[in-house]
This record gives C-alpha cells, structure tokens and sequence, in this order.
C-alpha cells in the first residue's frame, strides 16, 4: 500500500480510502491511485487485513437440497448478496441431514474462523440440532418459521400456498388436490398447511393430498393417480418440479389443462413460462431473500445476535394453466 501512495503521490490513508470506498475522495485522486493499483499489480493482503480487523471477511453457508430449484436459488440469492458485500462464501453441503453431519459442517466452519454462518437447510432435524448447538459467532437461518432463539430470514410458505388455492378458489375450483413435498421438510409441511387452512376458510372440503420427493418423476405418478379421482378439476403442486410430472400425467391421460384440470406450482424457475401450458406459480424472491440473509447476518456481527426474524410475502404469477372449470 505504501509503494501505491508513493507512485500516486498521495498519502497511505488516502488509497486506504480508495480501496474502501470511501466517498470523500475526489475523482481525480481515486483515478489516480487505481492507476497506480493496476500498475504495480497491488492486492491486499487478506492474512494480514484479517488481523487487524479480527474478521476474516468470510461466511460459511450450510446447505441440503441444491439439487433443487429452491434451495439453489435461495443458495444463489446468499452468495449474490455476500460478495456484494465484500465477503467470501465458503460452502458446504449436506449429503445427509443428520446432527453428527450438522455438528461436523459447523465446526469445519469455526475452525476456518468465519466471521458468521448461513443455514439454508428448513429441515426439522436441522431445527433441532440447532437449538441444542451453541456455535461463538452468528448465525442465520433461511427458511425456517420464527424461532425466538434463531435469527430468521425466511419466505411465509403458507401465505404462498394460500394464494395458489385462493386463486384456484376465485375461479370457481371447489374440489382442489394437493401434490406435498416431503413432510420433514419445513417448507413443505407449510406449503401443506396453507392448503388445508385456504380450503378451510372458503368453506371447502379437504381435497386429496399425494406426497411427493420434489421430483418431476414423483409429480407424474400423483398425476397418474389424481387422473383416477372423480369431480376433481385442479392440483396445487408444492413446487414447480413436480407440478411438470403432473402436466405429462393428466395429458397422457387424456385431460387437458386448463379446460378439464388447473395446475398451480410454487417457485417460478425460469422454465415455468415455457410449460405447455405456461404454469401458474408462486415466486418466492429469492434475490431479496438472500440480501436480507446477509443483512441480518451483518447486523449480528455489530451488534450481537438478535433472535429477530425477517419474513417475505410471495406473490401470485398467473399463466395459462389456470382457469374458471367446465
């Protein structure tokens, strides 16, 4: 840092400012001192800033499920967010979500001396393993309800599934099936609840429920059998993947959506608008989920862990898989 103030004839604290971004540098000395970075090849020492600061400018992120859209976009949405930042993003991923292999991913964190850690695995096993580990440095929680000893940042799963049925509703749907994802799952178990509590509060009965893994596979065969199911004219699936299966099964059995059956997914992937037909879905905002994550996470780091929970209200997107019954 010295060689850059002594070739852009400035002093030490004024490329310290550069490189922080400070705003009380004029334009012409930031342009100076950049020119003088990019001449010598200057990088800073990462060992030595961390000893000074006692942070190590890095987060870890626990995650399960990046196989799927959801928890790899939520993945994605925290990693964005980090590097904005300034921090570096380690990462691991849980194979298996038991409490030896939560234990072991937390202290591989501390032992690279992270300045805080992510969670985005809404798993009951991992609630519980967090509430019986004490871990020195702070923590957030993605996808997981409020939780007065966690910091939260999570999407209301609930109020998601009750838009997808609700709209169903308004359309004049009164016999509406639910495709769950597994139940151990958080998100998923919450997704069937809003289910149930939508239907409840329009006056319906209860409709049938197909468990489903996430999969496209797992979305076809309770296609397959919801086809069998008299009256019923639509699905709310619990997530994009699967709500896919279920557009192959009902064609394959000779409904046509929307003018015999309406499907809803939840998550909004990218492809969703290019189904056959274009899938009615719930977006989640996972770019804001995972700023908020950090956010959080920072204030943690300033001011000590809060056991605040930050919740975001999902929207509606309609396309053509939806309409009023025959």
């Amino acid at each position: 840092m010295e060689d850059v103030a002594r070739l852009a004839g400035v002093s030490h604290q004024t490329v310290s400012r550069v490189l922080n971004m400070h705003p009380n540098v004029s334009a012409r000395t930031r342009k100076r001192v950049e020119r003088a970075i990019a001449e010598l090849g200057y990088r800073r020492n990462t060992a030595a800033r961390s000893l000074v600061t006692r942070r190590s400018q890095a987060i870890g992120v626990l995650a399960a499920g990046t196989a799927h859209y959801g928890p790899a976009n939520t993945l994605l949405g925290v990693q964005h967010a980090a590097r904005n930042e300034g921090y570096a993003v380690s990462m691991a991923s849980l194979s298996e979500v038991t409490p030896a292999a939560i234990r072991a991913a937390l202290e591989h964190f501390l032992l690279q001396s992270v300045d805080g850690i992510v969670v985005i695995v809404p798993h009951e096993t991992m609630l519980a393993s967090l509430r019986a580990i004490t871990v020195s440095v702070p923590l957030v929680a993605v996808g997981f309800g409020a939780d007065e000893r966690l910091t939260v940042a999570a999407v209301n799963q609930r109020a998601g599934a009750a838009l997808a049925v609700q709209h169903l509703v308004n359309l004049g749907h009164t016999a509406i099936a639910h495709i769950s994802g597994p139940q151990d799952w958080m998100d998923a178990a919450a997704r069937t609840e809003g289910w149930r509590r939508a239907l409840e509060q329009a006056g319906l009965p209860e409709g049938v429920l197909i468990p489903g893994d996430w999969s496209a596979e797992s979305g076809y065969r309770a296609g397959l059998e919801l086809s069998a199911v008299p009256n019923m004219t639509a699905v709310f699936a619990a997530n994009d993947q699967m709500a896919l299966g279920a557009l192959r099964a009902f064609r394959e059995a000779g409904l046509r959506v929307p003018e015999d059956i309406s499907v809803v997914g939840f998550d909004d992937q990218p492809e969703a608008g290019y189904f056959v037909p274009p899938l009615t879905t719930v977006n989640q905002g996972f770019t804001e989920l995972g700023a908020r994550c950090i956010s959080m996470l920072l204030s943690d780091l300033e001011n000590g862990p809060s056991g605040a929970a930050s919740v975001l209200n999902p929207r509606l997107v309609v396309r053509g898989s939806t309409a009023a019954p025959r």
